[in-house]
C-alpha cells in the first residue's frame, strides 16, 4: 500500500509573503546590516519550510515532511496500533505542536482535520490533512498488511 499526498498551507504562504515584503521595506529604508539580513533570511526560510506537509506511506513507514525537508518524522507501521479521523481545536494552531492535555504531538499546516495515530508505546500523534478519510483508510490498510506479514 503506497500513499502520497501534499497539503498546502495557503495562509502560511500569505504570511510568508507579507513578512518578505515587510523585511524588504525595512532593508530598503535602513542601512544594510549583514547580521540583520541573515536573521531575516533565517526567519523567511523557516516560514517557507512550513508551507506544505507531505504525507507518505510505503511498505514500512508512515512519513511526514514539511516543505523542503528540514522538519520530518517517520513512524514505523508495525508500531502504529490505531488511526482515526479527528478535528483539531482552533487553538491547537499550525506547525509542530506539543500539546500537554491530552498529551500528543500535532503536525499541521492548514485547517482542522487530522488523523490521530496511537503508537504501541502510548504516544499519540495528529497529522493534519485535507483528506482525512483517505489518510485514515491508507494507514489502517498499511498496518493491517504489516500485521498479516507476521
Amino acid at each position: 500500500m503506497n500513499y502520497k499526498h501534499t497539503q498546502t498551507g495557503y495562509f502560511i504562504i500569505f504570511a510568508s509573503l507579507v513578512v518578505v515584503l515587510l523585511f524588504g521595506f525595512i532593508l530598503s529604508t535602513t542601512d544594510f546590516e549583514p547580521i540583520v539580513f541573515a536573521i531575516m533570511l533565517f526567519i523567511v526560510l523557516i516560514l517557507i519550510s512550513f508551507t506544505t506537509l507531505k504525507v507518505m506511506i510505503d511498505e514500512n513507514y508512515l512519513r511526514i515532511k514539511y516543505g523542503y525537508g528540514i522538519f520530518w518524522k517517520r513512524f514505523p507501521l508495525n508500531e502504529i496500533v490505531s488511526a482515526r479521523t479527528v478535528k483539531n481545536h482552533w487553538y491547537y494552531g499550525w506547525g509542530i505542536r506539543l500539546w500537554l492535555w491530552p498529551k500528543m504531538v500535532i503536525f499541521n499546516v492548514s485547517g482542522f482535520d487530522a488523523v490521530e495515530i496511537k503508537m504501541k508505546n502510548g504516544k499519540i500523534y495528529r497529522i493534519g490533512t485535507d483528506e482525512p478519510k483517505q489518510l485514515e483508510l491508507a494507514i489502517l490498510q498499511a498496518i493491517e498488511l504489516k500485521i498479516a506479514e507476521f
